[in-house]
């Protein structure tokens, strides 16, 4: 061990960010391991890293007893006052045992203890890198796919894309540039884990904070996102600006806005609605495309009776319903949908049986 040894943990402390003390700290204890399985694992020893030059060396420790009953960790009191007079019970005797050899096999060690710490800090500095990137979009390429897992390479780490967090039907190829959201960061004893999404609402989200220069600038603020990944989604938006067009803003010139996000998204339908804070008119634009003649409000249950045009129900209920289920995600209501004929029919049906009773 040498000056040699020392100037590099000192760039170490520079370049990785680790901190020399800390190094130190950890050769020595290896060190310690290191004696014991080489000379004996049941002797107590310190071992001494000078810091100026570089210096190793090992000290047996044994505790002053009146009987010594074991030599290689105790001595008797005598023993210790030929050593020196001023010896006690229970003081502690160190003697430098360093052995001959025993710098070939320091050197071993410290490049061990070095190269382990060098990972662990790497592997904290990507940890604290992304895990204050939770919930925004990052740009990998895919890697591999292992047990329909998506592993996608970030450059400095890997991230994971597990099935359910995949989009329906989506084909995931190896070198293919893709766009996730970061739903959660872990720490393991194997390094950092980074789950990330492609059917997260949070995806929807930031793609339109990247593309609408007047989101990111926050003159118009997204207030909510219902979303059924790979098939459709709805977007509520507000514009803090009179004279900014939230709807608008979102779609972009030709629609090359929204466009782009698709076409990121596969050909995802999305739905750019005005927000209100009137729930009716609310949840009234929510059902778009779908023309809605009127909302009637029950607050106490959350719910909400929306009457459309004959010709319109199927289209304000959606394939499978899923129009219905959307708006109802994005504003928070419950949504009972009726036809104009339907309502007119229960009307008409109430006030015969009024009239029956009348004459009864």
């Amino acid at each position: 061990m040498n000056l040699e040894l020392i100037q590099a943990l000192r760039d170490l402390e520079k370049e990785k960010g680790i901190n020399f003390e800390v190094l130190i700290e950890a050769i020595e204890a290896a060190l310690i391991s290191a004696y014991k399985k080489n000379f004996g694992t049941l002797q107590n020893v310190r071992v001494v890293f000078d810091e100026e030059t570089g210096e190793i060396k090992v000290f047996s420790r044994k505790i002053v007893t009146e009987n010594a009953s074991d030599d290689r960790t105790e001595i008797t009191l005598d023993e210790a006052r030929k050593l020196d007079p001023r010896y006690e019970l229970d003081d502690i005797v160190e003697t430098e045992v360093t052995p001959q050899n025993f710098g070939r096999i320091a050197a071993q060690t410290a490049k061990q203890v070095v190269v382990q710490r060098i990972r662990e800090a790497e592997r904290d500095l990507i940890y604290n890198e992304f895990t204050n990137r939770e919930g925004d979009i990052v740009t990998g390429l895919v890697q591999r796919l292992e047990n329909r897992t998506v592993l996608i390479d970030l450059g400095k780490t890997e991230a994971i894309l597990s099935l359910n967090e995949q989009i329906p039907g989506e084909q995931y190829s190896q070198g293919t540039r893709i766009k996730t959201y970061i739903v959660e960061v872990k720490k393991t004893t194997k390094g950092p884990q980074i789950l990330v999404s492609r059917t997260h609402p949070g995806l929807l989200k930031r793609l339109f904070e990247l593309e609408v220069p007047e989101i990111y600038d926050g003159i118009v603020e997204i207030k909510s996102v219902a979303r059924e990944a790979g098939s459709r989604s709805k977007i509520a938006v507000a514009s803090k600006n009179e004279n900014v067009d939230s709807v608008g803003s979102c779609v972009g010139p030709k629609g090359m806005r929204v466009q782009t996000i698709v076409q990121e998204l596969k050909g995802e339908k999305i739905d750019i609605v005005k927000w209100s804070s009137e729930p009716t008119q609310f949840i009234a634009n929510a059902l778009s495309p779908a023309k809605v003649l009127s909302v009637e409000t029950f607050p106490e249950e959350k719910m909400a009776r929306v009457v459309v045009p004959d010709y319109q129900l199927s289209l304000a209920i959606g394939k499978e319903g899923q129009n219905a289920r959307l708006a109802a995600k994005l504003t928070g209501w419950k949504i009972d949908i009726k036809n104009e004929s339907a309502l007119e029919s229960n009307f008409e049906d109430r006030e015969e049986e009024q009239d029956q009773e009348e004459l009864e």
